[in-house]
Parts: structure tokens; C-alpha cells; sequence
């Protein structure tokens, strides 16, 4: 785990935020550091994905601060803030929310395309990331096709085609049996490591959580406990 001296990617403090009449996350503060796997996990129901959501600049919290890769989100409009998750942020949602319409190698290589890329360059990146995720064989498959693992290894491997400095992935083997979601879990953290980026991953599995570098566990939108484990 890196030295805290470091500033952190992802900083949170004092979020608030509610659904109607639940609260999700009550003044929660969190940092994580560069190169660090971070694990956010508690029952169903406590805040982990809200918080998820918050860090990742896709939900705006109802009070608090929110610091993403050193920019304030509040100060951000949707544009700056969408552009800011597409260039150096890599996300993993349940389920894989693929675009339907497009194949498997044209949705990883989407975030390349949005971004100006040649679109034969990026066809060869996700190809690439396609073959490290096992999935080389379904690029020209739609998401209706896939399985619930098919559609999350190639919401890695969408995630991962930019090499963003953080990536934040929400249950990424909710729908993998064991040995899949420990082959795509070593491929989630192996290649942040080895690009030196952060992970905020959010499970409900022990086995997941103890692949980070420091657990964060949420209980009724607060932070219960943080233990180091490596």
C-alpha cells in the first residue's frame, strides 16, 4: 500500500444523501490513494453502491465535498464531469450496462471513440482487451447474447481499454461462478497495479474484499470499520 503522504485520487467529506425517504449516506468521509485497491463492503441495502456512485462523479451527493483525481465535482458541470470520467476513470456498474445496439467490440471501444480516437485504433485496443478478458470470441456477439459474466468481463475490459487512474467497480463478479470471478478479479486488480491505478470495488463476498489493500465496511450510511489488510 502506498505511503499516505500522497494526495489522494478519490477524496469524500461529510457526504450526505438521501432517496426520498432513505437515507443512503450519512456524513461519510473517505480517501483513497494512488495505486490502492480499496474494498467497500456491508449488508445489502447500507449505502456501498450510493457511495460508489458518489465517488465516481455520476451521483451528486446532497451535501458534503466530493474530490475526484484532484478536481472539486461541485465545481464541474455535466460536461466537464462526464469528460473528466471518460478520459481517467475506468467503471464497472451491475450487470455490465453494455449499449445494446452495438456489438461487444464496438462497446469496449466506445470511451476511445467518444474521445476522438481512429476508430481503427480503438477497435485494436478493445480487441486486445478482449482477448486478456476471455472474450475474444463474442466481439461480434451483442449484449443481448452474452451471459451475466460475459457482460461483466467486457465491462472491464471496457473500463480498462482507456488505462484510467482509477477505477471504481460495482460487485464485478455479482454474476460470475467462482472460478470466473476470481479469473476476472485477478485481471481487475493485476492490471490496475501494473498501470499503477486505484480500485474502489464494492462486494458483498469476503473473498472479493480480501483481495484489497484496505477494507471499508458501511453499516446504515456510515462507516462502521476500516481494517488494513495489506
Amino acid at each position: 500500500m502506498t505511503g499516505t503522504v500522497e494526495t489522494p485520487v478519490v477524496e469524500l467529506h461529510g457526504i450526505e444523501h438521501s432517496y426520498r425517504r432513505t437515507v443512503a449516506l450519512r456524513g461519510v468521509a473517505l480517501r483513497v490513494l494512488p495505486e490502492e485497491v480499496v474494498a467497500v463492503t456491508g449488508p445489502s441495502g447500507c449505502g456501498k453502491s450510493t457511495l460508489l456512485h458518489v465517488a465516481a462523479g455520476i451521483v451528486r451527493p446532497q451535501g458534503g465535498l466530493v474530490r475526484l483525481l484532484g478536481q472539486d465535482l461541485d465545481r464541474l458541470d455535466e460536461t466537464e464531469r462526464t469528460r473528466l470520467r471518460r478520459r481517467r476513470v475506468g467503471i464497472v456498474l451491475q450487470f455490465g450496462q453494455l449499449v445494446p445496439d452495438l456489438s461487444v467490440l464496438d462497446n469496449v471501444a466506445l470511451p476511445l471513440l467518444l474521445e476522438g480516437h481512429d476508430r481503427q485504433a480503438a477497435r485494436t485496443a478493445a480487441a486486445s482487451w478482449l482477448e486478456r478478458t476471455g472474450m475474444d470470441d463474442a466481439r461480434d456477439a451483442t449484449p443481448a447474447e452474452l451471459s451475466g459474466g460475459q457482460s461483466q468481463r467486457a465491462a472491464v475490459a471496457r473500463a480498462l481499454v482507456t488505462g484510467p487512474a482509477v477505477v471504481f467497480a460495482d460487485e464485478p463478479t455479482g454474476s460470475m461462478d467462482t472460478l470466473g470471478g476470481e479469473l476476472l478479479l485477478d485481471l481487475l486488480v493485476g492490471a490496475a497495479r501494473e498501470r499503477g491505478a486505484s480500485v474502489v470495488l464494492v462486494t458483498h463476498d469476503n473473498v472479493v474484499a480480501a483481495r484489497a489493500d484496505r477494507e471499508v465496511r458501511l453499516r446504515d450510511g456510515v462507516i462502521e470499520t476500516e481494517s488494513v489488510l495489506r
